[in-house]
């Protein structure tokens, strides 16, 4: 029987870690720019409505838009300022989204409403949901789900098992990291805060064994408290997705399109944490993050914070600049980040890295036909076929794709990192998964 420090998920790969390049660089506190880009839409769910206009002033963490739903959360100003326009802006998910611009006036001001706290582990967990909404608290792993939602499991479905997401198992990135070594203290007490919430007597902090600072200091944090184990995970990845986290720690398999709390879990990122005791105890809206910048095509590799609706351009001319031969910008890791075009697209709430690469590391191999090694069904997370699903959505047979489990596929990138023929298989069914949702929505 395995032991608990070994416990893992089926498949995965272990591609090169890279993050030599700013794992022991302390967090930087980023001066904010003179002009700031902020969306109105930075996490799933529904959009969010402007409630300034332009010519009016703002102060850091006023509240500029309205949630439109329960599945949507508020952006606030990040600088002191004055609204110059609303429109339509690059986003760095590929669209234009509309967006409030401020002029910094470099007062750097603050809302009367961000005031501390020292009463709020007495709010009630509804008040404290709320609380976090209005923070415009979303998922800072990447995915951007708005948290509130995540702590409002139904009542048929308690959470026994809360685990801290700190595997951070995609290359380069050490934003989450850095954030363990230098805050510990805080995501602790943003679990206290989810513990209440859930009335979640179990709490495991999951980081993998190549960060052992990290563990270290939180096994010293929460050395008194029973209720929190911290546990060192093998490094591999995708380590840090939901269902494999789980998967490795507790030996629960969340259903084919189910959610963690039908297993009984609930899987928060370290930042979105930390975020949360912010929120509560500091009365402070996301306006912030904690960014990677990194590669070997960025001058200075830092571990920043950064406020939101900074510019890339800005962020990488604070690092020195652009290497002479960088070939492409990602915005996350090398497996799930999404390569950029501009570098005119804000950091947004999910900006967990910027990732700089050079010619070498980018050469694209043209692919060649399938020799039938299997090494992309080995290494599945999710015991798909990766070939058959890819060869099913090239030729537009989404039946059988969904047959298949195409839905399922999180889109971590392994099947296509371990491929000898270099086949392009995770672009072939990320398009097939876009088409199928594209006919159920024409067909609702």
């Amino acid at each position: 029987m395995l032991g608990f420090k070994e416990r893992t998920f089926h498949g995965g790969a272990h591609p090169p870690e890279a993050k030599k390049y700013t794992e022991k660089k302390p967090i930087e506190k980023m001066p904010a720019p003179e002009q700031v880009v902020i969306p109105l839409q930075q996490h799933i769910g529904a959009p969010t409505e402007p409630l300034v206009k332009v010519g009016d002033r703002v102060k850091i963490g006023d509240r500029l838009s309205e949630p439109k739903g329960f599945v949507s959360v508020p952006v606030h100003a990040s600088v002191s300022g004055k609204v110059v326009k609303i429109a339509e802006m690059p986003h760095p998910l590929g669209k234009k989204v509309l967006s409030i611009i401020i002029q910094n006036d470099g007062e750097d001001a603050f809302s009367e409403a961000v005031r501390p706290d020292e009463n709020y582990m007495d709010l009630s967990p509804e008040e404290m949901r709320k609380r976090i909404q209005m923070a415009g608290i979303a998922g800072m792993g990447g995915a951007t789900f708005p948290t509130h939602v995540k702590l409002s499991p139904p009542a048929e479905k308690p959470i026994d098992t809360l685990i801290i997401n700190g595997a951070e198992c995609e290359p380069y990135l050490t934003a989450d990291h850095r954030t363990m070594v230098e805050f510990s203290e805080e995501i602790v007490a943003g679990i206290k805060i989810i513990q209440k919430i859930l009335g979640v007597k179990r709490t495991i902090i999951a980081i993998e064994k190549n960060k052992p600072d990290a563990i270290k200091k939180m096994r010293g944090v929460t050395r008194n408290d029973s209720s929190i184990d911290v546990i060192a995970l093998k490094v591999k990845y995708p380590q840090g997705a939901e269902k494999q986290l789980i998967k490795a720690i507790t030996n629960r398999e969340v259903p084919t399109g189910g959610l963690p709390m039908d297993v009984g879990c609930l899987v928060q990122n370290v930042g979105t944490t930390r975020a949360i005791y912010e929120a509560l105890a500091r009365g402070k809206p996301l306006y912030e993050r904690v960014t990677t910048v990194t590669g070997p095509g960025i001058k200075e590799p830092k571990n920043l914070i950064v406020r939101i609706g900074t510019l890339f351009k800005d962020v990488i001319a604070y690092c020195g600049g652009y290497r002479e031969d960088v070939s492409k910008l990602i915005m996350g890791g090398p497996m799930m980040g999404l390569a950029q075009h501009t570098d005119d697209v804000p950091v947004i709430k999910g900006t967990s890295g910027l990732l700089l690469l050079t010619e070498k590391y980018v050469r694209v191999a043209d692919p060649m036909p399938c020799i039938g090694c299997n090494r992309c069904v080995d290494t599945c997370p999710m015991h798909l076929v990766p070939t058959t699903l890819a060869e099913f959505a090239d030729f537009k047979r989404y039946v059988e794709a969904e047959k298949w489990g195409i839905m399922d596929c999180i889109e971590c990138g392994t099947c296509t990192f371990v491929c000898p023929a270099k086949r392009h298989l995770l672009q072939s069914i990320r398009f097939g998964k876009y088409e199928i949702n594209l006919q159920k929505r024409k067909a609702s």
